[in-house]
């Protein structure tokens, strides 16, 4: 990790963008929030890349402007283009149902020469097209969420698209693991009653090439059930470390360490799960940071790229929730909140993770559009590598940016997220020098993209239109960022 030799240079830093304010979902007020605070990246973020992924930073500053789409959906660089991969209600399932609605979170898996798209489909019950509850894949019939399975040639076209889990709930972000699967996360408590046989807000494996992996789904209970984002998992230990997206009190964020004896692959998490005492197996335990000795209560209290904290970690009571909402087991004193905890992935040697947004109205300390903070479990701290100013005017479309969900590194260089703001929206680049620029705005309406991420080559970058529904590939001259 390069922080400690970059660190004195963020006085010296040509661009410091103030950017924007995000309010996730489009559903949150505006709270009168005064100037921003600005955006600075620390350390190589290539680093922050699978290992296969990284490469050498560029400082540079994008493709150029967009340019508008004839067809008014996607607007690019010039010479960048895109093509449609799944589209909700339009293309269709190998089972012949509807490609379902609101695709979130997303990874991109190579074996060989086969190549897959694992693609999280958010359906909380009032979207026009349900996973399909198809026998055998079906974890509650009276759910509507889970994820399809898209395989994709080389230069990203569709070849066929099917159930890999279904009758599951909100499928909203999750993570790629070390052995190949992918982690989904069901962003809800929803209890059973009604249309629902079961309890939900658990984290369920899927296997992207293997269909036998993903038959009789099973809830990684052991993992917690509440409002699940993201994970990232350390591939030395196992340990999968989770973000939390709730309010009243803010959400959390969470580590889980397997018990003795567990040895991390495919398979190992379903069987732990499966075995004696697999709903409470391994460690679940909540982050605590600290400055010197003073408890912090809030990551918003940090304003400032390079402020570290050193953590602890306090075990969870009932980790099923079964009188209690996870968070609401602690008292403010115990454990650190983070309003909107959304996007998370590995790299550099350590977890990273998002904080989407902050306003004094949802009980946060700051206000802020953003933050990425880096967990280094050598050192048993977090550091605040990004913040986000607030959005002065998100409507207009004028190099303004504004609350980062899902976030991926760029194999050429800086990060990429997708906002999930107001106003119009974007997937936009980070460059390791600070500058934020357009990869690509929505021109179709204002729904988030959702989901970015790159083929192992990075020739393509894979990233969704969340409503109604559109998974892209994009493709263009990577490589040829602007000075």
């Amino acid at each position: 990790m390069l922080f400690a030799a970059i660190q004195p240079l963020w006085t010296s830093f040509p661009k410091v963008i103030v950017l924007a304010s995000s309010f996730s979902r489009r559903d949150v007020l505006r709270s009168g929030a005064a100037g921003g605070i600005g955006i600075a990246v620390a350390g190589s973020l290539a680093a922050l890349a699978d290992p296969a992924m990284a490469q050498v930073t560029r400082h540079t500053a994008g493709y150029g402007p967009v340019v508008p789409d004839p067809k008014g959906l996607l607007a690019l660089p010039k010479g960048f283009s895109y093509k449609v991969v799944a589209e909700a209600g339009v293309t269709k399932l190998e089972s012949g149902q509807a490609t379902p609605s609101d695709a979130d979170g997303t990874a991109f898996f190579a074996h060989g020469h086969r190549y897959a798209l694992v693609n999280n489909h958010e359906i909380s019950g009032g979207e026009p097209f349900k996973v399909p509850a198809l026998d055998g894949l079906t974890y509650d019939p009276g759910a509507g969420g889970g994820t399809t399975t898209i395989d994709v040639a080389k230069d990203g076209s569709r070849v066929r698209e099917y159930v890999s889990l279904a009758g599951t709930h909100n499928n909203c972000a999750g993570g790629r693991t070390p052995w190949g699967t992918w982690l989904t996360c069901e962003e809800t408590e929803q209890r059973a009653g009604g249309a629902f046989a079961k309890d939900h807000g658990y984290v369920f494996e899927v296997d992207p090439f293997d269909r036998d992996a993903n038959q009789s789904p099973v809830p990684l209970k052991f993992l917690g059930r509440y409002s699940h984002e993201a994970v990232a998992v350390d591939p030395r230990t196992g340990a999968i470390f989770l973000t939390e997206d709730a309010g009243g009190p803010n959400g959390l964020y969470y580590r889980w360490t397997p018990p003795r004896g567990y040895r991390a692959g495919k398979g190992a998490l379903r069987k732990l799960a499966l075995g004696q005492g697999g709903d409470t197996a391994g460690r679940l335990q909540a982050m605590s940071c600290f400055k010197g000795t003073t408890h912090i209560t809030d990551l918003a209290q940090a304003t400032q790229p390079g402020t570290r904290y050193r953590v602890t970690w306090v075990d969870v009571p009932d980790r099923d929730a079964k009188t209690t909402s996870v968070r609401k087991q602690f008292t403010d004193d115990q454990i650190t909140r983070s309003r909107k905890l959304e996007g998370a992935y590995w790299g550099d040697g350590g977890a990273y993770f998002v904080a989407s947004f902050a306003r004094h109205s949802d009980g946060s300390v700051n206000e802020h559009d953003g933050q990425v903070w880096f967990y280094d479990p050598r050192t048993e701290t977090v550091t605040l590598k990004t913040i986000f100013g607030v959005n002065p005017d998100p409507d207009r479309d004028a190099g303004n940016y504004d609350g980062p969900d899902n976030i991926t590194v760029s194999p050429h260089g800086g990060l990429i997220l997708a906002e999930d703001g107001e106003g119009v929206s974007h997937l936009f680049g980070v460059t390791d020098g600070g500058t934020a620029y357009t990869v690509a705005r929505n021109d179709l309406n204002d729904s988030e993209f959702t989901g970015p991420t790159f083929s192992l080559d990075g020739r393509i970058l894979f990233a969704n239109i969340q409503t109604p529904g559109i998974v892209l590939a994009i493709t263009g001259p990577w490589g040829h960022q602007r000075r």
